[in-house]
């Protein structure tokens, strides 16, 4: 029996359509020839019709009261890096038709991972069912498409890049029925069965609490399981798409450790949204209550003038306030910083040195 915290997905989604690559066909000759501008809609090569960032255009771009676009504070500058091994991973990435996590996301941590040899690898395409309003991935309908040859693509691709730890991230697939998690799952099977040294770090969607979906990624061999918070409670709408909910992902964070005790259970949360300190603290607590073990906390970055804005930019040393703070109610480690994301030095995460930050 599948054991729901929320209704079953609406049938409105489940409309199967395949719109397939042509042989040989990169990532890049999906992006339209006509550039797309933010937040407008556009059909890539898929037949998929999606909103560009995943926000759409709403009137004048949106800034903070207290922290304008235009003047960041000095922590925020970040060094651009590149160089052969960057382009190596460029290469490999693409010519496996992935997406990653890295660029569909704008994350400001793409020249250190991708030069050091590494990346977050987003499964199931680069259109997600979903619109957060603090997320750059497009959104639209995929309408049942997925893309059979991309587990043995993502297993091929972690041994060409020589990776001892991943992680596999994906869009939200509402449009599934099982939320996209046997795929998700057999993407962890064949990368364990060609790279049997390597580790694997789900990054996964909540699948609208459907558990049994939740235990079917579980149970594909990952090491551990991560699904994001994002922000505290409060500020759960209108941070996040209305068909998630802070609950939900603690139930399933709850349930995913209640079901295999022995994978770890990892959290997210972005600061600078307009939080205060007790709904960190308090934020931290529910999490604790229920057994995640890693937690991960990061700077609130406007992808793009048409998402939310920053209400503050939080200091280093309040980073590292946070950190203590979750390391005192029993996190195995809290990984605090500016650029800190989900999947950043993951693999580092149980040196208990915050990463190499501090």
């Amino acid at each position: 029996m599948r054991r729901a915290l929320t209704p079953r997905r609406a049938n409105r989604y489940n409309t199967p359509s395949f719109f397939g690559k042509r042989s040989g066909m990169a990532d890049s000759d999906l992006i339209p020839a006509v550039q797309v501008a933010s937040g407008e809609k556009f059909v890539n090569e898929r037949g998929i019709t999606a909103i560009k960032d995943g926000v759409k255009t709403r009137g004048p771009a949106v800034r903070g009261p207290d922290a304008p676009r235009e003047r960041k504070p000095d922590w925020l500058k970040i060094r651009v890096q590149g160089g052969a091994t960057f382009d190596r991973v460029r290469d490999i990435v693409h010519e496996h038709r992935l997406a990653t996590v890295c660029e569909e996301a704008k994350c400001p941590n793409i020249g250190e991972c991708w030069t050091s040899g590494t990346a977050t690898i987003m499964l199931m395409g680069d259109v997600c069912t979903r619109a957060c309003r603090f997320c750059a991935v497009n959104t639209g309908n995929p309408r049942g498409w997925l893309d059979p040859q991309e587990p043995a693509n993502t297993a091929r691709s972690v041994q060409l890049m020589g990776l001892k730890y991943v992680v596999l991230t994906s869009v939200n697939r509402d449009d599934l029925p099982d939320g996209g998690a046997a795929h998700y799952a057999d993407c962890v099977r064949q990368v364990k069965a060609l790279n049997t040294g390597t580790a694997v770090e789900a990054l996964t969607p909540d699948f609208l609490g459907v558990l049994a979906d939740v235990e079917t990624v579980v149970d594909s061999g990952i090491e551990v399981f991560a699904q994001n918070v994002e922000t505290v409670r409060r500020l759960t709408h209108p941070v996040r798409d209305p068909r998630a909910s802070y609950q939900q992902t603690l139930d399933v964070l709850a349930h995913a450790k209640a079901y295999r005790p022995e994978v770890l259970t990892k959290t997210s949360l972005m600061l600078g949204l307009g939080e205060t300190d007790d709904e960190i603290l308090q934020c931290m607590d529910d999490l604790r209550a229920a057994r995640v073990d890693i937690l991960t906390l990061g700077q609130y970055l406007q992808p793009t003038a048409h998402h939310l804005p920053i209400a503050r930019y939080v200091t280093p040393a309040e980073f590292d306030a946070y950190r203590q703070a979750g390391l005192a109610r029993g996190f195995l480690e809290v990984v605090s910083g500016v650029f800190v994301r989900s999947s950043y030095r993951a693999e580092q995460a149980l040196q208990k040195n915050n990463v190499g930050l501090t």
